[in-house]
């Protein structure tokens, strides 16, 4: 049964999802930067991935491109090319997703889009316009990877505040691929330190043509 709910700005809801299911994807969620030392199960990444893979990209293009790191060993690395104020969240981190989009995914497209063999071409008219694809199409799963990873129980801190070229080197070497951000995951620790801060309200941000 629909759930209807009143909204913060006094509207109602009346959606399947209403309820405790908005609160942990949207409402409640907050960027977390202190975590629980409890580790993220590797099939639980696999799942992570699965799900936003299911969201829709452009001829199921699929340009989004993960490497988990987890280890102590691979924290080393990474810590290093990180802004000082995001090293020891990361550290702490069960997990870090370094989320790229890959700039040759128009050769997976005879794979992913088969019934249109010319697909390819739709993509590769120039540089400029392939990697334009490749970045709005990997900013679609990647806002999909955040939304998936709270509903299968994780929190996220999503970030900037590195190096790009030298991750984007360490972890996609060939200029096969550009970082976009990080997130960390796992499961937080602490409250947030600060109340939720403000969100443009509709008619600022919005219109009705």
């Amino acid at each position: 049964m629909p759930d209807g709910r009143n909204a913060p700005d006094g509207a109602l809801w009346s959606s399947p999802l209403a309820g405790a299911c908005l609160d942990r994807l949207f409402l409640q969620a907050r960027t977390t930067r202190a975590w629980q030392e409890r580790p993220v199960a590797p099939a639980l990444l696999r799942e992570l991935y699965r799900l936003m893979g299911m969201g829709p990209t452009s001829a199921n293009c699929q340009p989004a491109r993960i490497v988990f790191v987890q280890s102590a060993a691979g924290k080393a690395e990474l810590l290093p090319l990180l802004d000082a104020g995001n090293r020891e969240q990361t550290r702490l981190a069960p997990v870090t997703a370094v989320l790229a989009c890959d700039l040759h995914f128009h050769e997976r497209l005879d794979f992913l889009y088969p019934h249109q063999p010319q697909a390819r071409g739709w993509f590769t008219g120039s540089p400029a316009s392939t990697r334009d694809a490749a970045l709005r199409n990997a900013s679609l799963q990647h806002g999909y990877f955040i939304i998936a990873a709270r509903a299968l129980g994780l929190d996220c801190g999503p970030m900037g505040g590195f190096d790009a070229d030298a991750v984007t080197r360490r972890y996609f070497p060939g200029g096969r691929a550009e970082v976009s951000f990080l997130c960390n995951l796992g499961y937080a620790a602490a409250a947030p330190l600060r109340g939720r801060l403000p969100r443009l309200p509709f008619d600022e941000a919005c219109a009705m043509a």
